[in-house]
């Protein structure tokens, strides 16, 4: 099978090419870069006027399967995911049971398999049922097919097991990502520790909670040469850390997620348990260091932290709804309308963190665009204006504080392995 790409502007971050180019497919894999391309026998997209990069690459998601598959199951959030413009996902293990052995790692990527054709990822457990207490076996994860171990979702507490964890994992090839909060500290508290939790009469989880833990990790990675990737960065200290270990050369990277850059604390008056989210959203100060760590490359990542949940529970009150938004279907259109478009950020450098970073980070051949390799593709268009409306997802969750947001830059078509698995019906 074949497949035309015609007059796409192409942006390859990594290899250098730009420009009005077409790409042709054979067999799921990309033959040919040229212009003016001929293939008789070929299916042909027609991209004029649209954007053209490798995947989109999110390294963060619940895809909530199995045990809670009335949030999300595979099959909805891949098909959530391919809408998005994600070509592949790496998935988190706190489903039930937790992603611990090599036998629930396969059982993920034998379910996804079944699906819509969006990449899936299955990171492994850092702990026996996120436990805290016994660390599973990273080599026989990592042979089953997991790219990295995380405990997101129950933050690794214990320092000496932390330690020994990177050991082991460095052994074996793999990154740790780290989900970064003193527990005695935030317990189930639902908004960040400031005005808005006084206004509220709440206990607050305080930006501290985050940076202690933080520190600790990227302290950890350098005293054992481990690889820590810090989860969804929030704060203003937070940044100043990692910035701080890079320059000494440690193995740290670091991610944040759409809502860190773009929403305050303030939007939890306006839409109460809709946005509260954990790490909670911070400050305008907070906010600005974020944009900053972006733009000088401190932020190694975009992700999107996908996290559905039921409209009943987050109909609960504030303080007892669960933390989470969706995103991997607005996740683009945010990025481009907040940093794109502002001027704050050049499209090459976006396009890194949502395609290259994320795979390198994970170890995984994708994130790029290669002659001979697997042809995963985003299309869209950098201009059309849409309005938000979860009703039209096709995730389950429809947790989105952007309900009713007019975003600028809109996914297209969405191509893994040669084939498109998502095609834009056309409607603003």
């Amino acid at each position: 099978m074949k497949l035309l790409i015609q007059k796409g502007r192409l942006v390859d971050p990594v290899g250098g090419i730009g420009g009005v180019m077409d790409l042709l497919i054979e067999d799921g894999r990309l033959a040919v870069i040229g212009s003016d391309l001929r293939a008789p026998d070929a299916q042909v997209l027609d991209a004029r006027g649209l954007t053209v990069c490798a995947g989109l690459v999110d390294m963060h998601v619940h895809l909530r399967e199995p045990g809670f598959e009335y949030k999300e199951d595979i099959a909805s959030g891949t098909a959530a995911a391919a809408r998005g413009g994600f070509t592949s996902v790496a998935c988190m293990p706190n489903t039930r049971p937790v992603i611990d052995t090599p036998e629930q790692v396969r059982w993920v990527l034998d379910r996804a398999g079944e699906c819509c054709g969006v990449r899936v990822w299955p990171i492994g457990a850092v702990s026996m049922g996120e436990r805290g207490e016994a660390l599973t076996d990273a080599h026989a994860l990592k042979e089953a097919g997991a790219p990295a171990l995380s405990d997101d979702g129950v933050p690794v507490q214990d320092a000496n097991l932390m330690r020994d964890a990177l050991i082991l994992a460095k052994r074996a090839g793999l990154t740790i990502l780290s989900h970064c909060e003193d527990a005695s500290m935030v317990r189930n508290y639902a908004v960040n520790e400031g005005r808005v939790s006084r206004t509220l009469g709440l206990p607050g989880r305080p930006a501290i909670a985050e940076e202690l833990m933080v520190m600790r990790d990227a302290m950890l990675a350098e005293e054992t040469g481990g690889a820590v990737h810090i989860c969804h960065i929030s704060t203003a200290g937070s940044v100043d850390i990692v910035r701080q270990f890079k320059k000494k050369g440690v193995a740290i990277t670091c991610e944040t997620c759409p809502q860190y850059f773009t929403l305050t604390e303030e939007e939890v008056l306006k839409q109460g348990s809709l946005a509260r989210v954990n790490p909670p959203l911070r400050t305008r100060q907070d906010v600005e260091a974020i944009i900053e760590g972006l733009r000088d490359g401190t932020i190694d990542v975009i992700a999107t932290d996908h996290a559905p949940h039921s409209a009943q529970e987050k109909a609960r009150p504030l303080a007892e709804a669960p933390s989470g938004m969706v995103g991997l279907e607005t996740a683009l259109g945010v990025t481009l309308t907040a940093l794109y478009h502002t001027g704050k950020m050049d499209l090459s450098d976006l396009l890194k963190k949502l395609t290259f970073h994320p795979a390198c980070i994970l170890r995984i051949p994708k994130g790029r665009l290669s002659l001979g390799g697997e042809a995963d593709f985003t299309i869209f268009d950098l201009n059309q204006e849409w309005t938000v409306d979860p009703e039209r997802f096709a995730s389950k969750g429809r947790n989105t504080p952007f309900a009713g947001k007019r975003l600028k830059g809109k996914v297209k078509y969405t191509i893994v392995g040669g084939k498109i698995v998502y095609q834009d019906e056309g409607g603003r």
